[in-house]
């Protein structure tokens, strides 16, 4: 999440964290249903899968010709704030109760202890997320920088495409089409190195290259990407014990990059104060939301509040009252461990 200050490219972070805030609000999941099934919530979901994908290119896009001349100490320098806020907020969800009910009926200590138990249950995995799931961007990202890093300094620039790529390969046959392959790996494959290194390279790589399309190739790129994204969800929910909701997929890369593309070509899209301004929040939005979700989700369940009201109200309360807290934070001695 790069601080430079083009306008599209701002642009773009805030609306991938509000498509970050409306997947993990799961609006219109419950209702409206069409036969039986929330169609209108599943394709929300799905659309918004682009979102970290996209944060990773820009990444690699933005870090490229520094970390291409520095190596390991400005990957250190750009490493050290991420981690200490990764660790800060780490303490904080371990700390949070999640779920009123059970802290009403059978106390603090017995709803901590269950979630407690719960990631202790897979350590490996947990170190690779942190205290609550949205947390693994960070580790994802360092470690994908950390492989393109190391390969640089030992003068395997040629091998930053291929290494990547395999990766990813790697990461879907052992993650979404494990069903298939029966591969399995030690790690929740969405997390660590294997998906951010590939998307990151195409963001350092793009840079490296000075590689740019026209905004109508961006844009049949990105429906293309789109289009076999849906296509691959669509086929493995036939699979038996098949999903139709995924992180990433074949598609991906090319739904993702095509966007890159168009605010690439578009650098003014999107360009104004209000969003320079908010675009200084994201990352804090993006490392405190879900407890504000968690805590909206409680309120709705107890009040009886009707799905469709909870989800049109979902994504701006939690927006809102994330930039809130964010703002706040930075006016506090705390503001270097949580908020940038």
């Amino acid at each position: 999440m790069s601080q430079h200050r083009i306008g599209s490219f701002e642009f773009g972070r805030i609306i991938a964290t509000i498509a970050i805030i409306a997947l993990h609000c799961q609006i219109f999941m419950q209702a409206p249903l069409f036969n039986g099934q929330p169609l209108l919530g599943m394709g929300l979901n799905q659309v918004s899968r682009f979102a970290v994908p996209l944060f990773f290119i820009m990444a690699g896009y933005f870090i490229q010709p520094r970390l291409t001349t520095e190596l390991g100490p400005y990957l250190w320098r750009y490493a050290r704030p991420l981690l200490i806020m990764w660790v800060s907020w780490s303490i904080i969800y371990l700390i949070l109760p999640f779920n009123f009910h059970l802290v009403a009926t059978d106390g603090y200590f017995a709803e901590r202890s269950l979630y407690w138990q719960k990631l202790l249950s897979t350590p490996l995995n947990t170190l690779f997320e942190g205290g609550l799931v949205h947390l693994w961007y960070i580790p994802g990202l360092l470690s994908g920088l950390a492989v393109i890093t190391l390969l640089l300094r030992f003068n395997l620039a040629r091998f930053i495409i291929p290494v990547a790529t395999v990766l990813f390969i790697f990461g879907l046959m052992a993650g979404s089409y494990a069903q298939m392959t029966d591969l399995s790996s030690p790690v929740f494959t969405r997390n660590g190195p294997f998906f951010s290194t590939f998307m990151i390279m195409l963001g350092f790589e793009i840079r490296r290259r000075n590689i740019s399309l026209s905004l109508k190739y961006s844009i049949i790129m990105m429906m293309v990407g789109f289009g076999l994204f849906i296509g691959e969800a669509n086929y493995l929910s036939l699979q038996e014990n098949g999903s139709f909701f995924h992180d990433f997929l074949f598609g991906t890369p090319l739904w993702a990059l095509g966007i890159f593309f168009v605010l690439l070509a578009k650098p003014s899209l999107g360009d104004s104060k209000i969003t320079h301004s908010l675009s200084k929040d994201v990352l804090g939005v993006y490392l405190c939301h879900l407890i504000i979700v968690i805590y909206y989700l409680n309120i709705v369940r107890i009040l009886g509040i009707n799905p469709i009201i909870a989800s049109i109200f979902a994504v701006p309360v939690v927006y809102f009252v994330s930039t809130i807290i964010v703002r706040g934070l930075r006016k506090t001695p705390l503001a270097r461990f949580l908020v940038r």
